[in-house]
């Protein structure tokens, strides 16, 4: 099947393929928004608390396009690819989501979620850097396959402390949740369609993420070829905005509703996600691991590592109360230079 995609794309020209890349692009981020919505309100239904919906389902649901893409790519035989859109992913994701962020409207910073998982977000970034190194795989860089195993035994564990941490914040924050949020609530699950129609909007949306991704990674790899740039570099730019457009859509949405916490939450989640779901699963259905393009170790690891040191010094000061218009306007600087360098250092 993959290579009858391949073999029908390769007949097209190259402006057809980008056109085609775009439209795959938008398949991808709808299904994963469908997906989201839909989990949701079933969540909704079966009672299961709102924070813990963010939490994990959320978060999961909008870096499923990064996993989809990665897997696939990795199957496929293109680790750079896989490798490539999960790092760019978390360059974009903080960078120029939350930069955009912070430029459009406000940005609080909620102390829980910088404590807990803002920790736990740079510590991620730090290990896949190190898992990267060389030294552990014999002279060449690549995650072995146990260490995608070890990724999402890290996945489970980050679940359940999530949900442990949410129920904690969910039992002392009940007694100020106001009747106009439980009205809200009670209208919200009363409009949805009933169980069935959402199982069935879920399985949609699975398919539209999957069945895009399928078509977008020959997409994209034919388009390099020809137009001679790398895929890793194709992956951590193009590709790497293009899947992270859900958390993009999310963000703004949040902003522009005064709820920025949520833009910023969302995000710090999804860059966890991106470490030890996308790289994890990625470099698990791989017998011989994903394999580190030297140009990643000049460019796209060292900046993932300063872009996330960098929130993490805006959003963990003792008197800080939001990301800036001037820090984000920093976050999406930095941004906008990794994506020059990209096409001008290969």
């Amino acid at each position: 099947m993959e290579l009858l995609i391949h073999n029908y794309l390769n007949s097209f020209s190259t402006f057809f393929l980008i056109l085609v890349i775009v439209a795959m692009l938008y398949i991808l981020s709808k299904g994963a928004d469908i997906l989201v919505e839909e989990a949701v309100s079933l969540s909704l239904h079966l009672g299961v608390p709102k924070m813990i919906i963010g939490a994990t389902i959320v978060s999961l649901g909008t870096t499923l396009p990064e996993a989809t893409v990665s897997v696939l790519a990795a199957i496929n035989g293109n680790p750079d690819l896989a490798l490539g859109n999960a790092i760019g992913s978390i360059i974009a994701d903080t960078g120029l989501i939350l930069g955009l962020a912070a430029l459009i409207g406000r940005l609080p910073v909620d102390r829980l979620v910088v404590e807990r998982q803002g920790k736990i977000q740079v510590l991620s970034g730090f290990l896949l850097a190190v898992v990267c190194l060389p030294f552990l795989s014999g002279g060449t860089g690549n995650i072995r396959q146990w260490v995608g195993w070890l990724f999402l035994a890290l996945l489970v564990a980050y679940i359940y402390i999530s949900i442990k941490w949410t129920k904690k914040s969910t039992s002392s924050d009940s007694s100020v949740i106001t009747k106009t949020e439980e009205m809200d609530n009670d209208d919200l699950v009363e409009e949805k369609s009933p169980v069935i129609i959402q199982l069935l909007k879920l399985f949609i949306g699975i398919v539209l993420v999957i069945g895009s991704s399928k078509i977008l990674i020959p997409a994209v790899e034919i388009s390099a070829i020809r137009v001679g740039i790398p895929q890793s570099i194709i992956a951590a730019t193009l590709i790497a905005f293009g899947t992270s457009l859900p958390e993009l859509v999310t963000a703004i949405t949040a902003v522009r509703k005064g709820h920025g916490e949520l833009a910023i939450g969302n995000i710090v989640g999804a860059d966890i996600l991106n470490v030890l779901f996308v790289v994890g699963s990625a470099a698990a259905v791989t017998s011989g691991g994903l394999d580190v393009p030297v140009n990643f170790y000049k460019l796209q690891i060292p900046t993932m590592l300063i872009i996330l040191l960098f929130f993490r010094f805006f959003s963990s000061g003792k008197n800080e109360e939001e990301i800036s218009k001037k820090e984000g306007s920093i976050l999406f600087a930095i941004y906008c230079v990794y994506v020059i360098l990209n096409f001008t250092w290969h």
